[in-house]
């Protein structure tokens, strides 16, 4: 199929760039691909513009750990875990602030854990712990909102009381990982950013955050989700990815004459050529078609070529089976991954929005995936060689609150269940630089607010920036054409040896 390129600028989130999405040279066959031909196009030819705006100095470029990250995990806990439960137990308390679970050393002195961390335990050599993780909530106490900023290191317009937000729209911020791959593309023939096993999602709200808003759907993630509930363990046994092979009637041959015969197309057509000249078409193409052709992804996305013990080591389990997926795709040259809790958030089960029965579902069911899935990641990664150039984040929208029973958010507790806690809770960071061993920042004898070196989100986010060597200060325009910071945040270079 050939389209002759119209008016420019009609059905374009980012009006400014001319050509739209569909104006652009289509070939048959193009739409194997998850991501469209056209939006790969799109994203390497804007992502070089882009990279020259990034490469401005300013005052945050450089400094400890700039640019030592070639790839981002993020295992997002979504629902908000219990910080006092997992990684900052605290002791000589009240009965409702202390945890049910044992405190127990970890393998470096002063990181102390709760009991339902053993593996983790035995890695905290390789990890940092934030635990003054904070901010002061401002519509943010339910998960939506909080997600939101967590992601895009901004606010969303419309927040209800409740926290609730509208459906992801084209206006919205892009997700971090979108503004990473606009500017760092991948060298390999590899999908660029993968989410995984399940949207972000509320209640009714399913996605927000989880896309690039207005630079454009050739910046959205690769969405792997799939099929079965949240209690479906073995759904990543049950991968497709259709989109990432040729179709039975198409042989790589024959995808091969039409990429020759789109060339004989354009030779006697140079108004197409003139049209399109600033995308590169035939540069992208080819890595279009590499990407079908190599099976570089279909190879990654193969759980089935890792070892049993491998397996096992990870959990068989949806969350552990993510975790593992993310070290093939990261190692297959994949530049974001983000592994979503796999429990929508508000919800029961193995979900992190504990406000009730807290002691059983943690111990019985989210403890010991996220144990065993976040360590071995871990410490794959680092026998691998690959924590060196990798960043890993762990974190979840905020943390839970210190007192168990009270209601902070309007949201019912029983005795053992904590409310929402956004002033206080921990991140994990390993990789690329992060020291290892190191506890940043302090919380009070509560858990209540941080003692030292708060972190903010945003500080987060710019940090995650500074890492794989973007200014967090990069401007992007948003749907209006107006300028904004990528993030208003500022770098911990702290967590960095």
């Amino acid at each position: 199929m050939l389209v002759i390129p119209g008016q420019p600028g009609k059905d374009l989130c980012d009006r400014q760039l001319g050509v739209t999405r569909r104006d652009l040279l289509r070939v048959g066959g193009a739409s194997m691909l998850g991501i469209s031909l056209a939006g790969l196009l799109q994203n390497e030819a804007r992502a070089k513009e882009a990279a020259k705006e990034a490469s401005v100095p300013s005052q945050h470029v450089g400094g400890p750990g700039w640019g030592r990250a070639k790839s981002v995990i993020l295992v997002y806990l979504q629902g908000g875990p219990s910080h006092l439960d997992l990684w900052d137990p605290k002791n000589d308390v009240p009965d409702n602030v202390k945890s049910a679970f044992k405190t127990v050393p970890s393998k470096v002195p002063g990181m102390d854990l709760t009991e339902v961390l053993p593996e983790f335990g035995k890695i905290t050599d390789k990890v940092t712990l934030v635990r003054s993780m904070s901010y002061s909530p401002n519509g943010l106490f339910n998960h939506t909102a909080a997600i939101y900023q967590m992601h895009t290191g901004y606010t969303a317009d419309k927040v209800s009381p409740s926290g609730q937000l509208e459906p992801p729209t084209p206006k919205d911020y892009p997700n971090f990982g979108s503004n990473i791959i606009r500017l760092k593309p991948p060298t390999a023939p590899m999908l660029p950013f993968v989410m995984m096993p399940r949207p972000l999602q509320e209640s009714n709200v399913v996605g927000k955050s989880g896309t690039a808003g207005f630079l454009g759907r050739a910046f959205d993630p690769y969405y792997l989700y799939p099929a079965g509930d949240d209690m479906d363990m073995s759904k990543m046994d049950r991968i497709k990815i259709d989109d990432l092979q040729l179709r039975p009637e198409i042989t790589a041959s024959r995808l091969e004459r039409r990429a020759r015969l789109r060339d004989l197309i354009n030779a006697g057509m140079p108004e197409i050529d003139k049209a399109t000249a600033k995308y590169d078409l035939n540069e992208y193409y080819g890595k279009a078609l590499g990407l079908i052709l190599s099976g570089r992804a279909r190879k990654a996305f193969d759980l089935k070529e890792e070892s049993d013990g491998s397996r096992d080591r990870y959990g068989r389990n949806t969350f552990g089976q993510s975790c593992l997926l993310a070290r093939r795709l990261v190692e297959a040259g994949t530049r974001v991954v983000e592994v979503i809790w796999p429990k929508v958030a508000n919800s029961d089960n193995h979900s992190w929005d504990m406000h009730a029965d807290l002691s059983k579902r943690m111990k019985t069911q989210a403890a010991p995936m996220l144990d065993s899935g976040l360590s071995a990641l871990i410490s794959d990664l680092d026998e691998r060689g690959m924590l060196e150039d990798t960043l890993l984040v762990a974190v979840g929208e905020f943390g839970r609150a210190p007192q168990r029973g009270v209601s902070t958010s309007g949201n019912g507790n029983s005795a053992d269940g904590r409310d929402h806690w956004p002033y206080c809770y921990t991140t994990v960071m390993a990789g690329a630089g992060i020291k290892r061993g190191f506890v940043y920042g302090k919380s009070d004898k509560t858990a209540s607010g941080p003692l030292e070196n708060p972190v903010h989100p945003t500080d987060l986010l710019a940090t995650i920036y500074h890492a794989v060597g973007i200014d967090p200060g990069t401007i992007v325009y948003n749907h209006l054409n107006q300028p904004r910071e990528m993030v208003q945040g500022n770098v911990v270079t702290g967590v960095f040896g």
